[in-house]
């Protein structure tokens, strides 16, 4: 196959124009925010989110039926109800934040589970369970770039804040910031952007684009702005070759996006010159002939 066969032909159609554009507006807000999430240890928390999102999809299908704005804003409802939740639970008692989490998020879950099983259909469902990024709309192409430049502004506008309470939050509060507001915040924008992913990528897989990006990048960069850039880098990337190979492979496009994004974090996990197994084993073999020769 010549190169306009397999990267460019592929993008003639609409439908795969629009999922790419999907792709690359969340890989751009799901490598800022997943990089803050790694940084502050909070991998675990975004996935509770995005599975407490079930519950509010669940609500509101069984009141308004299959409307998709109403899908969205009960999935929003929802995880805006355990990130606040769980933040007021570890302020007014002695319950630890993520236990906070881990208890609503088994709540939230259950209650999603059990609503479940009420639908009278779950063939359009699926769609939010496991995403479907070749069949998005224009108005969740719209919704998508709406929260992304949020996202961004908000990185942009509060940079410093964002800094401060990802690496010295104690210091920034000493200092009179308002830590409190900035963590509330960082967990709204990643509710919403777990909302904007749920027809790209799913409940399921969704947390894929936020973390993978961020931990592959993680490994192989010490500096924060790199950090940003090379997750957003690895995101946009990963969701494009991901994109082409469902398209000529006829694989669901959401998992081959995590499964490109797997790839990379594997092999930056064995690679990583500093921090990867590789580099950690020269490293030690390195130290282990230098003790070698000097006891020589």
């Amino acid at each position: 196959m010549s190169f306009r066969e397999i990267f460019l032909s592929p993008f003639a159609y609409e439908f795969m124009r629009r999922g790419m554009l999907s792709a690359l507006l969340l890989s751009l807000s799901g490598g800022l925010l997943g990089s803050i999430l790694v940084l502050r240890r909070m991998a675990l928390m975004g996935d509770a989110l995005s599975h407490s999102l079930l519950p509010g999809i669940a609500v509101a299908w069984l009141v308004f039926g299959a409307s998709t704005p109403a899908l969205i804003a009960g999935a929003l409802v929802a995880g805006l109800l355990t990130a606040l939740g769980s933040a007021l639970l570890s302020r007014l008692t002695r319950v630890k934040e993520d236990a906070a989490f881990g208890s609503l998020f088994i709540i939230f879950f259950g209650t999603g589970v059990a609503l479940l099983s009420r639908l009278p259909t779950r063939l359009n469902l699926e769609h939010f369970l496991f995403g479907s990024i070749l069949g998005i709309s224009g108005a969740d192409l719209r919704l998508t770039a709406a929260i992304s430049a949020v996202t961004l502004a908000a990185f942009v506008a509060g940079r410093r804040c964002i800094l401060l309470e990802t690496f010295d939050p104690v210091f920034y509060r000493a200092t009179g910031g308002r830590g409190g507001w900035v963590h509330v915040g960082l967990l709204t924008l990643t509710v919403l952007n777990l909302v904007a992913a749920l027809q790209t990528m799913g409940v399921v897989l969704s947390l894929g684009l936020f973390l993978l990006p961020a931990v592959s990048a993680y490994l192989w960069c010490d500096r924060f702005g790199l950090l940003l850039a090379c997750a957003v880098g690895i995101a946009a990337v990963c969701s494009l070759a991901g994109i082409l190979i469902s398209y000529h492979a006829g694989l669901a496009s959401g998992a081959s996006i995590v499964m490109c994004l797997g790839a990379v974090f594997l092999a930056s996990a064995v690679f990583s010159p500093r921090h990867g197994v590789a580099g950690r084993l020269v490293a030690s073999m390195r130290e282990h002939r230098s003790v070698h020769h000097s006891r020589d």
